[in-house]
C-alpha cells in the first residue's frame, strides 16, 4: 500500500525502469487482494481508520471499495458459484482455456455493473448516507485520474492507470482461475454437501498474496484472517475437495491448462458440472460448442 505509490512516483519523476515497472505490476495484484480482504474483515478496529483505508484503497486500486459488497460479498460469497451467482463462470459457457481467462473480466463487468447500479439505486432510496459515501469514493477515484491526466497524460497512463487496470483485470480473472470447470451445482453425496465449487492453489502464490489461493477455506470462513487459511485448508477442506481442484501451484496450472492445453488434450481440465450446458445462454452455447471443438 506504500510501495505501489512510491514506485509509481519515483518513475514519474526519474523515468521508466523495467524491473521497477515489473514490481509495480506485481504490487497491483497485492493491492487487489488487500482490497478484497479489507472488505471481508476490516483492517482496523477504529471506524475512522477503516474509512480512510477505504479511500486509500480506492485510489490505489482505481475503483471504489464499496462495490465489493454487492458484487462479491452479497453475490459471489452468498451463492458460491451457484446458479444465482452473477459472475459464475459457466454463465458465459463452461470453459477453461486461455481465451476464457483473458475475456472473463470483460464479461464479468458487463454482468456486474447492472447489478451494482441496482444496488446503488436501492441505497439512494433507503440508505442515502451510505449512497453518498459510495459516491464520494467514485468521486475520489475519477478525480484522481482527472488530476493525474491533467498533470501529464502519458505518465498518468503508463505509471498509474495501466497498472491499475492490470490489477483490476487480474482481480476479476482470478474468479475464472478459481472456479472455471468447478461444480457450481452444490450437489450432495449421502446427504453431505459437496465443496467442489472452487479450485485451490497451494504453491508460492499464498505467502506472496495473503493465501488468496486457498479458496475453499476462504469461502467457508470468509471473515477468517488470511493467516488462518493454511490450517483451515489442510485440516478441514483439502480432503473434502475433488482432487482435480487442489493444484500445487498457480503458474504450473496456468502453463499446463492454458498453453500446453492448446496442443495436448490431456493437459486440459475437465468440467465437474453435472450438466455443463445447463446454464448456458444461446450465445454461450455457441462458445461452449466452440470450446469443445477447441
Amino acid at each position: 500500500m506504500l510501495a505501489f505509490p512510491a514506485l509509481a512516483g519515483w518513475q514519474w519523476v526519474h523515468g521508466f525502469v523495467w524491473w521497477m515497472y515489473g514490481l509495480l505490476l506485481f504490487l497491483t495484484l497485492g493491492v487487489g487482494v488487500i482490497h478484497h480482504n479489507h472488505t471481508h474483515l476490516r483492517m482496523w478496529r477504529n471506524r475512522r481508520l477503516n474509512r480512510l483505508t477505504d479511500f486509500w484503497l480506492t485510489l490505489l486500486q482505481g475503483h471504489p471499495t464499496c462495490v465489493f459488497w454487492p458484487s462479491h460479498v452479497a453475490n459471489h460469497h452468498r451463492h458460491k458459484h451457484g446458479e444465482k451467482d452473477v459472475t459464475r463462470t459457466y454463465r458465459f459457457g463452461d470453459t477453461n482455456h486461455l481465451w476464457g481467462y483473458l475475456w472473463h473480466p470483460f464479461q464479468a463487468v458487463g454482468a456486474l455493473y447492472p447489478h451494482i447500479f441496482r444496488w446503488l439505486g436501492s441505497l439512494r432510496r433507503h440508505w442515502p448516507g451510505v449512497w453518498r459515501y459510495c459516491l464520494l469514493q467514485y468521486a475520489a477515484w475519477l478525480g484522481s485520474w482527472s488530476v493525474l491526466l491533467w498533470m501529464d497524460p502519458g505518465k498518468a497512463l503508463l505509471f498509474v492507470i495501466l497498472p491499475q487496470l492490470h490489477g483490476l483485470h487480474w482481480l476479476l480473472a482470478t474468479n475464472y482461475l478459481q472456479h472455471a470447470h468447478a461444480d457450481g451445482s452444490h450437489a450432495s453425496r449421502h446427504g453431505v454437501p459437496q465443496l467442489n465449487y472452487a479450485r485451490n492453489f497451494e504453491g508460492l502464490v499464498n505467502p506472496l498474496l495473503f493465501n488468496i489461493g486457498l479458496h475453499t477455506a476462504h469461502h467457508e470462513h470468509s471473515r477468517a484472517h488470511w493467516s488462518k487459511l493454511t490450517r483451515l485448508h489442510a485440516e478441514r477442506y483439502r480432503h473434502r475437495v475433488h482432487p482435480a481442484l487442489n493444484e500445487r501451484g498457480l503458474l504450473p496450472y496456468m502453463f499446463r491448462t492454458f498453453w500446453l492445453g492448446l496442443a495436448l488434450p490431456g493437459c486440459r481440465s475437465r468440467s465437474l458440472m453435472p450438466d455443463s450446458s445447463a446454464d448456458a445462454t444461446p450465445s454461450s452455447q455457441q462458445e461452449l460448442s466452440h470450446a469443445r471443438r477447441f
